[in-house]
């Protein structure tokens, strides 16, 4: 990988004499690790990680398991293979295995429901039984629906989790994930499917079949701006949480896993997430469209394409700090001709005192087509020449 230092010494020296406000008296604080032995907290517009601790540990996910089966649902939507009003029926072998096992929305053994009815059990009431009767509708069995539940973290790059069923339920340590996978699943999933996740996440409760349950995320309703997204809870791995908030158009996601007590779970996510909001401020760096670097083109029309970010390229600095900022540009150059349009060629790579390493993926700013002959000896004698 080819590294480049952008000299940025204005923007750098800009962004420390911005002032960044003055800590507040009281601010929250980062869950101990009692608490939550495992706590991840990423901007979800950038990516960005704010905050990470055992992020790699597997554990196991129990009902978080169920973002994932949400996140594939809302995937299908999107591509007309499924419909909120779509109605699917109760096998009876499902509601044998799954009648009021876990947590459950209750549906009865003549239920015809819909994917709407049926992705609010999952979201809201941790529907063991709405899992399963969403796998076998949507793609005929469980084992194609969790084989595609594979196929989806794999896309998104999730590169160290495994799904073996579509609701968490004790499988033998088939199913197992990490934290910054639960982020990167998070944030696929809020900034594909904005709309989807408004109307599917974050309800107070749910009325189905006669009766009412309660949503029992521990930040909705609590944590100001906060809508989601999943807890979770095994024996074996302790109680964990997989959450959002949205304040002043900015989200955060986190992660707290490993949790003694679903007491301590709680505490550790409601501080987490107000000390994300408290302590950074955001800074832009590149307006949308920016040209933010170049990188060298071999056999090409052009001897250079310009580089970009897919949107306004922004960090988060600490509150109060005047952190050192470097950015470095990494391309495996020189990038061979034809170069499309918007195709990703390289990473920005931002580095800030004290905090996590960040990069953002660079696109070509325009279409560099192959050079012709003429164009190839102009090349060659310019190659020459410097």
């Amino acid at each position: 990988m080819r590294n480049r230092l952008i000299s940025l010494a204005a923007l750098t020296a800009a962004l420390i004499s911005t002032p960044l406000g003055a800590k507040d008296a009281k601010e929250p604080s980062i869950p101990s690790e009692d608490d939550a032995p495992i706590a991840y907290l990423i901007d979800a517009a950038s990516g960005q990680v704010l905050y990470q601790r055992d992020v790699d540990r597997r554990f196991m996910p129990a009902s978080i398991t169920k973002v994932m089966t949400t996140f594939l649902a809302f995937e299908w939507m999107e591509e007309g293979r499924l419909f909120p009003q779509q109605v699917y029926g109760v096998r009876p072998e499902t509601f044998k295995q799954w009648h009021r096992k876990g947590s459950t929305m209750f549906l009865p053994a003549d239920a015809r429901v819909t994917v709407d009815d049926l992705l609010h059990g999952i979201t809201t009431v941790s529907a063991n039984d709405g899992a399963v009767v969403l796998a076998e509708g949507a793609a005929g069995t469980v084992e194609d629906w969790v084989a595609a539940m594979n196929a989806k973290a794999r896309e998104i790059g999730m590169t160290n989790s495994h799904y073996g069923t579509p609701n968490g339920w004790m499988d033998e340590g088939k199913t197992f994930v990490t934290a910054r996978d639960l982020g990167t699943l998070a944030r696929a999933m809020v900034t594909r499917h904005p709309s989807k996740y408004r109307h599917f996440v974050g309800a107070k409760g749910l009325k189905y079949n006669g009766i009412e349950q309660r949503n029992h995320d521990p930040i909705s309703g609590v944590v100001p701006g906060a809508d989601g997204i999943k807890t979770g809870f095994t024996n074996q791995a302790g109680y964990g949480f997989l959450g959002s908030a949205k304040r002043n158009g900015r989200r955060l996601i986190m992660v707290v896993a490993a949790s003694p007590t679903g007491r301590a779970r709680n505490r550790a996510a409601r501080s987490f997430i107000e000390w994300g909001f408290k302590s950074f401020d955001s800074r832009t760096l590149f307006a949308n469209k920016a040209r933010i670097a170049s990188a060298r083109v071999q056999q090409g029309g052009a001897a250079q394409v310009g580089l970009t970010a897919r949107g306004p390229v922004r960090i988060s600095v600490p509150k109060g700090q005047s952190p050192k900022v470097s950015l470095t540009l990494r391309y495996e150059g020189p990038l061979q001709a034809p170069i499309a349009k918007g195709e990703e060629v390289a990473e920005l790579v931002v580095s800030i005192d004290g905090m996590p390493e960040h990069r953002v993926p660079l696109v070509a700013r325009e279409e560099v087509l192959k050079a012709t002959p003429v164009q190839r000896v102009f090349n060659a004698l310019r190659s020459w020449v410097t």
